[in-house]
């Protein structure tokens, strides 16, 4: 079974709307929530856009899947192996799935807003480093991301993004080990990414742990509201 479809899901009751509600927040600012591949279909993610909303924040989840996110019995899935979790990442490149977001971008554009944030979990995060290559995200957090690649996309970033980036981690994520992790130091840490660079790896968490982290841990719960904590700080200091 993949990391990417590990995990627990949440109880609760999810707030947000399925539309765009008129503006109780700040008309200039918004929040762009990229999922994991389980998308909307999972409560996990739902609540999430809830507890950003409740710091003050717009915050959209675009379906950037197309309406074909993983299906639900993936979670936890022996027989859910790698390789349809790579066959999956197949159907889901960015020809595809990148033309939802920008669409959303326009459509926040039109409403007058004029400064945007992105975090991106796990699949998400991939697509939250490109919004900030290309310069449309201003600030940026990105949790346990995956199909980045070490070090062309952080050098990238470093040449062509002035997002400040927060960058979420786990001690035992395997995707993105610590060794790479401290690799992508090397590239953006000690000032040489301009507008801001933090890495904060948390022990004890495996990928997905700022998601789908399970509650009943200590050190999975204290990852993952430790960095929901840090997202907020983060988007305090530069949003």
């Amino acid at each position: 079974m993949s990391c990417c479809a590990s995990g627990h899901e949440y109880q609760g009751s999810p707030e947000g709307k399925m539309a765009l509600q008129p503006a109780t927040h700040d008309p200039k600012k918004a929040l762009i929530l990229l999922t994991d591949m389980f998308g909307l279909t999972l409560r996990n993610n739902l609540l999430l856009v809830d507890d950003f909303a409740k710091k003050g924040y717009l915050t959209i989840a675009p379906d950037y899947l197309n309406g074909d996110p993983a299906p639900p019995y993936a979670m936890n899935n022996p027989n859910f192996t790698s390789d349809m979790v790579k066959a999956w990442v197949q159907k889901h490149l960015p020809p595809v799935t990148r033309p939802p977001v920008d669409k959303v971008v326009q459509g926040l554009r039109d409403r007058g807003v004029t400064r945007i944030a992105v975090t991106g979990y796990c699949f998400g995060g991939r697509y939250a480093i490109d919004l900030a290559c290309d310069r449309v995200a201003d600030v940026v957090i990105v949790s346990h991301p995956s199909q980045l690649v070490i070090p062309t996309d952080f050098e990238t970033l470093v040449q062509k993004a002035k997002a400040p980036l927060l960058l979420e981690m786990g001690d035992k994520d395997v995707e993105m080990p610590v060794q790479k992790q401290e690799q992508i130091d090397a590239i953006l840490g000690d000032g040489k990414y301009a507008p801001g660079y933090k890495r904060e790896c948390w022990p004890g968490c495996s990928h997905g742990f700022a998601v789908r982290g399970d509650p009943l841990v200590p050190q999975e719960f204290d990852g993952k509201k430790g960095s929901f904590d840090s997202s907020v700080a983060w988007l305090r200091k530069y949003f």
